[in-house]
């Protein structure tokens, strides 16, 4: 089967009633990002950033999967599909997505504030005190502003091997992620859907101009149409 590989980002998680990372005024869900994404708001507030991730963690308990979820996972059925996703929810693999590489790390897991290879299952909250195998404090396995992302080069190679490649739910503002589209081989039709895109179809490059659950069957009626 041929490799189709799909980029997700908040967009698709939205339609599910999860909060997108960042708005217009640069807030996520109240709070300034720098205070509760990123290394230096952990530390001059580990208690208000761990709270603020349980939030998190306690809202997918609440939430399911869309249509552009299930469809994705459908694409299973036709190809060998990678999923490739900035969001740090479950919500594609509770639509039966069977590889998922989260570049944002996962909300669902924690790890040791030392070493971020230290890393457990995590499916409630995460308190002051809660220790790694380590002995040193657990924190959200989520990669902040300033972070490496461990996924990035797993995350090239295969897009470097698509024969197909999906963009659905992010605005390819947000690097590293926004340039993994350029890994792509040349011959490799690109889709990229978005209800409000800053490109143009050209090329190799087909723009749909939807949101996530409208736009990823168009494109599945469009794989088809052209097998």
């Amino acid at each position: 089967m041929k490799n189709l590989v799909v980029l997700s980002g908040a967009g698709v998680s939205a339609e599910s009633g999860i909060a997108t990372f960042r708005d217009a005024g640069g807030l996520w869900e109240g709070h300034d990002i720098m205070e509760v994404a990123s290394p230096d708001g952990y530390a001059a507030n580990p208690a208000l950033v761990l709270d603020f991730y349980n939030k998190r963690r306690a809202q997918l308990k609440e939430v399911a999967p869309n249509d552009a979820h299930f469809c994705i996972a459908r694409l299973e059925h036709n190809y060998n599909v990678q999923v490739i996703t900035q969001n740090v929810d479950d919500l594609h693999e509770r639509a039966g997505s069977s590889t998922v590489i989260h570049l944002h790390g996962e909300l669902k897991k924690a790890r040791s504030s030392k070493n971020s290879n230290e890393i457990q299952d995590c499916d409630g909250d995460i308190v002051i005190g809660d220790l790694s195998a380590d002995g040193s404090q657990l924190r959200p396995h989520i990669v902040w502003f300033g972070e490496e992302v461990p996924a990035m080069e797993q995350a090239i190679e295969l897009v470097s091997k698509a024969d197909v490649l999906l963009i659905v739910g992010t605005s390819l503002q947000v690097y590293p992620a926004a340039g993994l589209k350029d890994f792509a081989p040349s011959t490799t039709p690109i889709y990229f859907i978005d209800p409000a895109p800053s490109i143009e179809s050209h090329g190799k490059l087909t723009v749909i101009k939807e949101k996530a659950s409208k736009g990823v069957p168009m494109v599945v009626n469009l794989l088809n149409i052209e097998k």
